[in-house]
Parts: C-alpha cells; sequence; structure tokens
C-alpha cells in the first residue's frame, strides 16, 4: 500500500475513534462561541501589541513583569467583562451537554480517575483575574476535552474543581469560568 493511502487508512481508523465522542453540535452556539474567541483573539492581540516586547532573557522577573503588563493591559481592554461573556446560556448548555455524554460514556471512569489524580484544584476564579502563581494548574484528560471546540493556540481549557476554565495562556488570565461543568 502506498505511503499515502496508508495514512489515510490510519486518519480513517482515527476518525472513526473519534466518532465515539459526542461533539459539540455545528449549530448557533458553536457559531456564536467561535465568533467569541475570535473577537476575544482580536483584543489579545491587540493588547500584546500595546506591551512592550520581551527579549529573549531567562529572567523570571522580567518574563513575570512582561505577563502582569500583558494582563493588565488585556483587564483594561476587558473593563466590565463578566462570567458568561464567552460561555452565554446557549453555549454553556452545548459544553456541558458534550462534557455530560463524556462523564457517562465509555471514558468516564478513567477519566474521573485522572481527574482524582491530578490535584483537584478547588479555587473560587474570577473573570479578567490571574490565575494563582502559587496554585499548579490541575491538568485535564484529553479524553475528556476532546469533545469540545478546538481552541486558537493563546487559549487554553482548565478544570479547576468542577469547573471548566478559559485561560489565556500568555497573559496567565481567565477569560471566563464555566461554573459546575463536570459532575
Amino acid at each position: 500500500m502506498k505511503p499515502a493511502l496508508l495514512l489515510l487508512a490510519g486518519l480513517a481508523g482515527i476518525g472513526s475513534a473519534q466518532a465515539q465522542e459526542p461533539a459539540p453540535s455545528d449549530g448557533p452556539a458553536l457559531q456564536d462561541f467561535n465568533r467569541r474567541i475570535g473577537a476575544y483573539i482580536n483584543l489579545h492581540k491587540k493588547a500584546l501589541a500595546d506591551t512592550h516586547r520581551l527579549k529573549p532573557t531567562k529572567s523570571q522577573d522580567k518574563i513575570e513583569e512582561h505577563e502582569h503588563e500583558f494582563a493588565r493591559n488585556l483587564r483594561a481592554a476587558r473593563h466590565g467583562v463578566a462570567q458568561g461573556n464567552i460561555f452565554t446560556p446557549a453555549i454553556a448548555a452545548e459544553f456541558r451537554r458534550c462534557l455530560g455524554a463524556t462523564m457517562s460514556g465509555n471514558q468516564a471512569p478513567q477519566v474521573r480517575e485522572s481527574l482524582k489524580r491530578a490535584e483537584p484544584v478547588r479555587l473560587k476564579l474570577r473573570v479578567n483575574s490571574s490565575y494563582p502563581q502559587n496554585v499548579p494548574l490541575q491538568s485535564s484528560p484529553p479524553s475528556l476535552l476532546s469533545g469540545l471546540p478546538k481552541l486558537p493556540p493563546e487559549l487554553e481549557y482548565r478544570v479547576a474543581g468542577g469547573d471548566l476554565v478559559l485561560r489565556d495562556i500568555e497573559a496567565n488570565l481567565i477569560v471566563d469560568v464555566l461554573p459546575n461543568a463536570i459532575h
């Protein structure tokens, strides 16, 4: 078999394995989510352009100073933003549907065990605040997040207790929180 056909056959196998996981619908909630994420990324890029450029350095102090300045610029650009700015009620319902299907599906026991082992973080996180520096970021099982929409590289999903957190990686900023997302 030609290498290209082998690759396609392998990808077809991956696709069928992923098809078992619930995918977000392609409906209005997901379209709204993608639009909101796009608007956030535009703010992210503008705030980053307004932040002093960080020259390559090994200085943790300079890296933290850059992160804090960037986060301040983002907070200023997002002044008055509250929980639910990304996870609107319709988007939250779609995410809870996807997460609920994963938590009641074939991989649920492994996901639950992984969450137990990952130092569960119990924090009350607020939108536009920084993720606490002294608290480890709980690892999130890939199988739990596989049914959620892909994010641009500037953002990541995190789990804190039963909440789903949308975090700006470079600014260490909480973009939004979906409370009680994981049961």
